[in-house]
């Protein structure tokens, strides 16, 4: 028995078994684990309107789709209508947050979750002064740093989205969504990146592509993170060819069924066919039957016979020419 699973078993027999257990994993490993006690009044009740939150949230979503269902027949209620409905659903749960916030205004939970809804309804600049006040009440959660992250890569500065998301890979190393994010982040905002790390432009996709690939491998069976990671060689320039085979070659061995695969199928053969591999390009589209990617299929078998007939003339095409930039979204 090693010394962290002894340990444990002396924290489960602990009076405080919940701070016990968070204290000791953070001595053998130095990760931070938040552990809330589920007995405390605070947290059952900060729990009760989380659920509530999930719960409107699902309820909000059946009534749109099936408001769209009766209207595609000629019924349902009007625009106006529904948004009033769904407006009194959700205002109920906002004041159930600041009924929880006025009574435990030390709950950086609260604020944190507080902030998460608000930021689900749109309202970003409402979120982030929540986020602030959760992380001056507990500013070792790697969550709101993340959050806080998520927010300045998108209303800027994106300088506060790389040192928030490096402090949140500090406090917890082991979640690859951080990971991913800071990513995300340096290859979408490369020029901020360059100046804020000092380093040019291939370096800027190197540290994006480690960060990928970091993620990666705490989450190896992510099949949207592998094609997350594998889509940011199209913006690369030049082309890495093999690299970006090997990220797609990856995602292919973790699709979950037949549609995954032949999508992955569809960005091998856009890859061949970049790198002047035709046969193999044409190869992997044959494998494509699925009706949702035919007109995509279509469309590059079309490229590849334009591309195949400018090779035998020997004239000179951009391997880059059919290539896009795809920007996967944050997660919070």
């Amino acid at each position: 028995m090693n010394d962290l699973l002894i340990g444990l078993v002396g924290a489960v027999l602990a009076t405080n078994q919940p701070l016990a257990v968070s204290n000791l994993i953070q001595q053998k490993t130095g990760v931070s684990v938040e552990i809330t006690n589920p007995n405390d009044p605070a947290e059952q009740a900060l729990q009760k309107i989380m659920d509530d939150d999930d719960a409107a949230q699902t309820e909000v979503d059946k009534w749109i789709r099936d408001n769209n269902a009766f209207a595609a027949q000629g019924a349902g209620e009007s625009k106006a209508d529904l948004n009033r409905r769904i407006k009194a659903r959700f205002d109920s749960v906002r004041k159930g947050y600041d009924d929880y916030l006025s009574r435990y205004t030390n709950s950086a939970r609260g604020f944190l979750a507080y902030g998460s809804f608000l930021n689900d309804m749109g309202d970003e600049e409402g979120a982030v002064k929540q986020y602030e006040i959760s992380r001056q009440l507990d500013p070792k959660n790697p969550a709101v740093w993340n959050n806080l992250a998520n927010f300045y890569g998108e209303f800027s500065p994106v300088t506060n989205a790389f040192a928030c998301y490096a402090r949140a890979i500090e406090l917890n190393p082991n979640e690859p969504v951080y990971y991913q994010n800071l990513a995300t982040t340096v290859y979408l905002f490369r020029r901020d990146a360059e100046q804020f790390y000092g380093i040019n432009e291939q370096q800027v996709f190197d540290k994006s592509l480690g960060l990928y690939r970091k993620a990666v491998q705490l989450d190896p069976d992510n099949f949207p993170l592998a094609t997350d990671y594998a889509q940011s060689y199209y913006g690369i320039r030049p082309l890495r060819t093999n690299d970006a085979l090997v990220a797609w070659t990856n995602a292919l061995r973790i699709a979950h069924d037949d549609t995954e695969r032949e999508g992955v199928f569809i960005h091998l053969a856009r890859i061949k066919m970049a790198a002047g591999r035709f046969t193999e390009a044409r190869e992997q589209l044959q494998a494509v039957t699925n009706a949702e990617l035919l007109v995509l299929k279509n469309r590059l078998e079309r490229n590849l016979a334009d591309r195949e007939h400018d090779a035998t003339n020997a004239a000179h095409v951009p391997a880059n020419a059919i290539l896009q930039t795809n920007a996967p979204p944050l997660k919070q």
